[in-house]
């Protein structure tokens, strides 16, 4: 019997006395922050693959430095990360996450898309580089002027914008 209570004794000492440890966040806290940074990175990869572009002509059906058109600039860097999108601006816009231009919410490498011609339809798309509350930084290739960085307080791009997708 004395066996009994000094082991029950102890066993309340042990659990009562239990020290303190560092706040550790959950196994699925450190992987969220994990993906975090590396989206982060691949962001940033992509941006850069883009921006090495710049000044790049414009050519239908373009996806090499002889020559981009829009989608075929997007679908080159992308495709640079292993990540394959489709080959046109409208297929593209049907991927990811629709942010229903929501500038709030738009980040770097996000994908903006726009209707510039009269046609009901998508047919123009390009990588967000910066966004704050009252413009997005992306860049494209335009028609007129190629690989270019443009901004949707351009009112052409501003008239035309429809869509913004998430697609990391």
């Amino acid at each position: 019997m004395k066996h009994f209570v000094l082991l029950i004794l102890l066993a309340s000492f042990f659990t009562a006395c239990k020290s303190t440890s560092p706040i550790v966040t959950s196994k699925k806290e450190r992987n969220s922050r994990s993906e975090n940074k590396k989206t982060e990175r691949l962001v940033e990869q992509l941006i850069d693959v883009a921006t090495k572009n710049i000044g790049v002509r414009y050519k239908y059906g373009g996806t090499t430095k002889a020559g981009y058109d829009c989608s075929g600039l997007m679908y080159t860097v992308f495709n640079s990360e292993n990540i394959v999108l489709p080959r046109n601006s409208y297929a593209q816009s049907k991927i990811g996450v629709v942010l229903n231009q929501k500038k709030d919410q738009v980040q770097k490498g996000d994908l903006v898309f726009f209707k510039t011609n009269k046609s009901n339809q998508i047919n123009h798309v390009g990588i967000v580089i910066e966004a704050n509350d009252d413009e997005i930084k992306f860049i494209h290739s335009s028609t007129s002027k190629g690989v270019i960085i443009s901004s949707t307080k351009e009112p052409y791009y501003r008239n035309t914008l429809v869509q913004i997708n998430r697609v990391l």
